[in-house]
């Protein structure tokens, strides 16, 4: 393959996959509760990640002194907040789903600021504002469509950026130096663990009851999703700019809505349609650096 074409090849496949995942999640929980449906799918992509750190020669451990970070990785960014995604998607569309979650980067920027010192640019609040007032404006209108069912699943999904948003702010104080498929692979194997005792304890697990559709989504949740999209973003991330890697959180949700509308009809109003082009607009504007835009004034100032 042609070199240059694998960032836009890279590019395609993690908006892709990451559009594609929240359909899958809506179809595990099907017939699969959602803490055994986690767990489960942890399992599948723990040893496949533990292959690739053999295949790349990355540690398994974290570095001494870190090792502790292991449990908490486990607990925080993968058992909890996944589980409230697949919980989330039993009251709401896989489509808003994704929009919500479309707001990563706005909530990392938010946990940057208040714990690492990040200053922002004016264009950063100006976005931050337009992502905020827009996300505001949908919610309140699939709220008022889809009353009490919606405000639990728009709570779990919301709570779930808010954890990994944290997470990203601990990991970037405390684990900068960790390597990807490291900081995936033991992890998500104690997550499984620590997701089928609690699944054991407070779900009512009956596998006569899984159906066959549930089982491959799981399955691809384990495989592609939480496998190939993790390479594929971060390696996406190292052979172009973190900014054009940033783009896909606007692209994934266009992916998950129409692939929710053309399978169960569970498409978002026509209002809420029309807000996704400033809430897209106002992340967009959040992720462009500074630089461009003092490129950009130089470029002007020097054609007058």
């Amino acid at each position: 393959m042609n070199k240059k074409h694998l960032p836009l090849l890279l590019f395609c496949s993690v908006c892709f996959i990451w559009g594609t995942t929240w359909l899958a999640m809506e179809v595990a929980v099907d017939t699969i509760p959602p803490i055994f449906a986690t767990g489960l799918r942890f399992l599948i992509a723990s040893p496949i990640l533990v292959l690739l750190s053999k295949i790349f020669n990355q540690p398994l451990l974290f570095p001494k002194g870190k090792n502790k970070w292991i449990a908490i990785v486990a607990v925080f960014y993968f058992a909890i907040p996944f589980t409230l995604m697949i919980a989330g998607e039993m009251y709401i569309s896989s489509g808003l789903a994704s929009i919500i979650f479309a707001n990563m980067p706005i909530a990392v920027m938010i946990t940057s600021t208040l714990f690492l010192g990040l200053r922002l640019a004016i264009h950063q609040f100006i976005g931050l504002f337009i992502a905020v007032i827009s996300l505001f404006i949908i919610l309140s209108n699939e709220l008022g469509i889809g009353g009490d069912n919606l405000l639990i699943g728009s709570g779990a999904l919301g709570l779930a950026v808010a954890i990994h948003a944290v997470m990203y702010v601990m990991v970037q104080k405390h684990c900068k130096d960790i390597q990807v498929i490291t900081y995936n692979a033991l992890p998500s194997f104690v997550a499984a663990i620590l997701l089928f005792i609690t699944s054991l304890a407070f779900e009512n697990i009956n596998v006569q009851a899984f159906s066959s559709s549930s089982l491959m989504a799981v399955g691809y949740l384990g495989t592609f999703a939480s496998v190939g999209g993790i390479v594929a973003y971060f390696k996406l991330g190292q052979i172009s700019t973190p900014f054009t890697a940033s783009i896909c959180f606007l692209i994934f949700p266009l992916v998950a809505l129409a692939l929710s509308a053309a399978t169960s009809g569970a498409a978002i109003s026509e209002q809420s349609i029309l807000m996704l082009l400033p809430l897209l607009s106002g992340i967009l504007l959040t992720k462009v650096p500074l630089s461009k835009f003092k490129a950009a004034r130089k470029l002007v100032t020097s054609s007058q």
